[in-house]
């Protein structure tokens, strides 16, 4: 299962769209599904994740200095990103409002307080390695678009 989020959150980071590619409990002789086959929950806004994305290697910042792209594979469990879409979807329903306008003040909040909780995977933001940072921000916009599972 690790390894088909694993594939699904890079799809994310890389492409800005979340699709499914053959993902299996088992082995992977089953047939990959075609792009016609993506079921409706399994699609994400591109108006939000198309503006935060980032060249391999470099980190996407705002004008007010949130990281808001990394470009790195994204890498997390699924009881990870599970946690961590729920975290920023929490937070921002406490806000009331656009959740998509909340993405960045939610990072933010995460990056400047530092501190570890399940939005960051139990570990201070400063502490994470690219491909971790880009699963959160995978997360975070997964909770803003209301795909967290």
């Amino acid at each position: 299962m690790r390894r088909c989020l694993s594939r699904l959150i890079a799809a994310v980071a890389v492409t800005g769209g979340l699709t499914l590619t053959g993902c299996s409990t088992g082995g992977d002789d089953g047939p990959t599904p075609s792009p016609t086959q993506t079921s409706p929950q399994a699609t994400a806004s591109t108006t939000t994740t198309a503006a935060r994305t980032a060249a391999p290697g470099e980190v996407g910042t705002s004008p007010d200095g949130v990281t808001t792209a990394v470009g790195a594979p994204a890498e997390s469990t699924e009881e990870e990103y599970f946690q961590a879409c729920n975290a920023a979807r929490t937070w921002m329903a406490e806000r009331g409002g656009d959740l998509n306008a909340q993405v960045e003040p939610y990072l933010a909040e995460i990056q400047k307080s530092d501190a570890p909780g399940p939005g960051t995977f139990g570990t201070p933001w400063s502490q994470l390695e690219p491909a971790r940072q880009a699963a959160i921000i995978v997360a975070v916009e997964a909770a803003a678009d209301e795909l967290c599972g």
